[in-house]
């Protein structure tokens, strides 16, 4: 196609204007051969895009989400290579998939409206289509879609804030999906024994910290004594204050565990836990020892 990068633009910019949806307007789609050489000579370089039928729908089946249909009128003429010659997403992940014969595509639900822009390529180059199973949006506790400002999004700033992997993936794998109505707790083993794309939800699941800390506590609390004491040593030597004297005794560590086992959610919680064990003098309010009912 040689509409030109300028013109493109302007079509953009009306579209906002008018609040209509993004999208090419077909406008060079079937130049005459004489208005190519122009376009050539004027040193526009072309694009290759997919064209798309004009009508009818392209339906496809999905696992979660069942019998999908769009309007082709909906769809616009996607880009398969761009003016310098490489491929678009669109064209790579449908080719890619191919080679390496994936037969199942599971992605976020926000993917299901470029779904038939695949199917479609799919057709036009012969392949034979994957199944997809399009999943539920994870969301923050404010139902806005997961991101960075919800706080930690990667693996490892978890570990490293105290969470164990047994507790994550448990957690993981009930965002969307349920085995019943009452288990929660799943070991590695008991999540691949009974998993299935069946019980997954059509439902947004909501990242929920809370229920990760008290999950993690869960499973804090099914360590052996020496298994939290080992995990717990790389958050007391890292958070402990630095005139507390190191090495750490392993043996007078192993002793404060059993004391705080049951209240700690997470491994970072440890230190704050502990820290009284290592001064040589409490500062504190007489008066905060003397409870309800007690005299001095």
């Amino acid at each position: 196609m040689h509409c030109s990068p300028q013109r493109l633009e302007e079509m953009r910019a009306e579209q906002v204007r008018r609040k209509q949806p993004p999208g090419y307007d077909r406008h060079c789609r079937d130049l005459s051969e004489e208005v190519w050489g122009q376009k050539a000579a004027e040193g526009i370089t072309p694009v290759v895009r997919f064209k798309t039928p004009l009508s009818g729908q392209t339906s496809f089946n999905d696992l979660i989400w069942d019998n999908v249909k769009f309007e082709n009128s909906t769809l616009d003429d996607l880009v398969l290579l761009k003016s310098d010659g490489y491929p678009t997403y669109h064209l790579a992940n449908v080719v890619d998939d191919h080679e390496m014969e994936v037969t199942h595509v599971l992605r976020a639900e926000e993917w299901l409206s470029s779904t038939p822009r695949h199917v479609l390529l799919y057709q036009a180059l012969g392949f034979e289509l994957p199944q997809f199973a399009h999943l539920p949006m994870l969301l923050g506790s404010d139902r806005a879609k997961l991101s960075k400002r919800h706080g930690a999004v990667s693996i490892t700033e978890f570990q490293e804030q105290g969470y164990l992997p047994e507790a994550m993936l448990n957690f993981l794998a009930l965002l969307g999906w349920s085995l019943d109505d009452r288990t929660e707790i799943m070991s590695r083993q008991q999540l691949v024994e009974n998993f299935s794309l069946e019980r997954v939800s059509k439902t947004a699941a909501i990242f929920n910290r809370e229920k990760l800390d008290w999950m993690n506590g869960v499973y804090i609390r099914s360590l052996s004594l020496e298994d939290f004491t080992q995990q717990a040593l790389p958050f007391l030597n890292s958070d402990l204050p630095t005139e507390v004297k190191r090495p750490l005794s392993i043996n007078y560590v192993r002793q404060m565990m059993p004391l705080i086992q049951e209240r700690a959610k997470t491994l970072a919680e440890v230190p704050d836990l502990v820290q009284f064990f290592f001064v040589d003098q409490l500062d504190y309010e007489a008066n905060l020892l003397i409870g309800k009912d007690m005299s001095q």
